[in-house]
């Protein structure tokens, strides 16, 4: 099965997410999504990036949070998740030893 994967202009990226170029390079510069490809000097996105930046919207409108707020609440979110998973498979192969 072939994986399709979606990308954007910096244009077409702004355009879509609602953000504007200013706030889309600083949302890069603090390294809350980063282009897929960088093709003919310019930044294209993948829609991976879409996502995040939709969350990171999210996150400004209830939380009122500036950019670099942001940069380290999702940074944390991810780590909470990546942690969550480990513990997961940390219980699964302890319930193998103890079960």
């Amino acid at each position: 099965m072939a994986q399709v994967t979606v990308t954007f202009t910096v244009s077409e990226f702004c355009l879509h997410t609602g953000v504007s170029e200013e706030d889309l390079q600083e949302i890069v510069g603090l390294g809350v999504i980063e282009p897929a490809r960088i093709q003919a000097e310019q930044w294209i996105f993948d829609d991976r990036a879409v996502t995040v930046v939709h969350r990171a919207l999210r996150l400004r409108r209830e939380l009122a949070l500036d950019w670099p707020g942001i940069a380290v609440t999702l940074t944390l979110l991810e780590e909470n998740e990546r942690l969550k998973q480990e513990n997961r498979l940390l219980l699964q192969r302890l319930a193998r030893f103890t079960g």
